[in-house]
């Protein structure tokens, strides 16, 4: 019976195995190979003169990446991955592989990011990108359970919607029946509604779809967010909650997945709380001592004024209080100040990782705040209903799941967390 690479130690007696040839040395009287499964990697050593003869006529017809069942002793060779080695009894090939490989799977020649995206079935064999993807199942099942422990409700909200969230251009309308649809770009207005049904606390874990025409490395046009609404809080609440996740999910991963890290190089810090929190007055000025062109009152942060306050703060933080204009029509203004509002990004040094508020729960301030924004409150009618019955005060984010994988292993290009990357110029595999 197969049993996984990693079970088998120096002192199991024997074993059968079913992985992928990894790498294939032929030094006349012996021949090594690796055999690699999703748990790790074994050495077979065939020593010519002593197997039998179909073993080694398996021998020269297998292909790097080629899957094949051995059957053999295990003996401790401290050379060896893992310190022990499979000398075969039986060799069988299960499927064979073509050569040449679209990808060097062992990593001894490098291959660009399009190389690697349009053979990802390969590209993911490879014990480094698997890491990835562990780490990020990880990412995702710790942020569940921790939302959970929290008294937060998994809800689904629908993807494919009638009007846009925010209003704008960018969305991506699809063909529905006789009516006009589009990708929903966020789970906001259906999360909201949900606050008016009374479940106080619920969280979204799914694709969210942007038709901006961006090719950077770290936009994607779709992607997986995790969102977040919560009843009776406010912006300050659901920022502490934010916190404490990122805290949980680092602190769940550096626990679990220190194998997963090794392999990708990372020491994993567990990011301290609290997170500072600074005006977004205040970061406009960080960022405007040393970047060239200058941001103004109601810009939006740019990728160089990210990075140059990221460099001053050198942690997670958050930038408080936007300006009301260039926020959704949905962030409650301070009504003391309502050219400000009670929005918030967390920020990584390197990016933008999650936008929050508290939302106006009131219906004729919200009606009137769509109306400013060049909206028409007739398109959000199913929406807007929700508010007339009662509706709490409540607040929430949105947090990117590739942003916080990229971040957190310092990965050079968002593609490398996720498996089948959507951006512009891709929509195959």
């Amino acid at each position: 019976m197969r049993i996984p690479i990693r079970a088998v130690t120096p002192e199991t007696e024997s074993a059968e195995i079913i992985g992928w040839v990894h790498e294939v040395r032929d030094l006349g009287g012996l021949a090594f190979f690796l055999i690699r499964d999703r748990t790790g990697i074994i050495q077979v050593t065939i020593p010519k003169k002593k197997v039998p003869a179909e073993i080694l006529d398996t021998v020269r017809s297998v292909s790097r990446e080629s899957v094949v069942r051995v059957q053999g002793k295990v003996k401790a060779i401290e050379k060896a991955p893992g310190g022990r080695e499979i000398v075969p009894e039986k060799l069988e090939i299960i499927s064979i592989a073509e050569s040449p490989l679209p990808l060097d799977v062992a990593e001894k020649v490098p291959a660009e990011m399009d190389t690697r995206i349009d053979s990802r079935f390969l590209d993911v064999r490879k014990p480094r990108v698997r890491a990835i993807f562990f780490i990020r199942s990880a990412v995702t099942c710790a942020a569940t359970a921790f939302l959970s422990s929290r008294g937060c409700i998994n809800i689904a909200t629908p993807k494919i919607v009638a009007a846009a969230t925010e209003g704008g251009t960018e969305l991506f309308p699809i063909a529905y029946f006789e009516k006009e649809a589009f990708m929903n770009q966020s789970p906001q207005l259906y999360k909201q509604m949900m606050m008016a049904a009374g479940f106080e606390a619920v969280f979204d874990l799914g694709p969210i779809f942007r038709a901006e025409e961006h090719n950077t490395v770290r936009h994607l046009n779709e992607a997986t967010s995790l969102d977040v609404e919560v009843s009776f809080a406010d912006h300050n609440d659901v920022m502490e909650l934010l916190e404490d996740l990122i805290v949980y999910v680092y602190d769940y991963v550096a626990m679990n997945c220190a194998e997963q890290l090794a392999e990708l190089g990372v020491d994993l810090a567990v990011p301290a709380k609290p997170f500072p929190r600074i005006p977004y007055t205040e970061a406009i000025e960080i960022a405007n001592r040393t970047i060239e062109e200058k941001l103004a009152f109601g810009d939006d942060l740019s990728p160089a004024g990210e990075r140059a306050i990221g460099d001053v703060i050198g942690q997670h933080y958050f930038i408080v209080d936007w300006p009301t204009d260039i926020r959704p029509y949905y962030a409650m203004p301070y009504p003391e100040r309502p050219e400000f509002c009670k929005a918030f990004d967390l920020m990584h040094p390197r990016m933008e990782l999650s936008s929050g508020a508290q939302r106006i729960h009131d219906h004729d301030a919200l009606v009137e705040r769509i109306r400013a924004k060049g909206l028409s409150p007739e398109s959000f009618e199913f929406y807007l209903k929700a508010f007339r019955y009662g509706m709490p005060p409540h607040a929430g984010w949105g947090l990117g799941i590739e942003r916080l994988v990229m971040t957190m292993l310092g990965l050079a290009n968002i593609r490398e967390a996720v498996l089948f990357p959507r951006d512009r110029h891709r929509l195959t595999p």
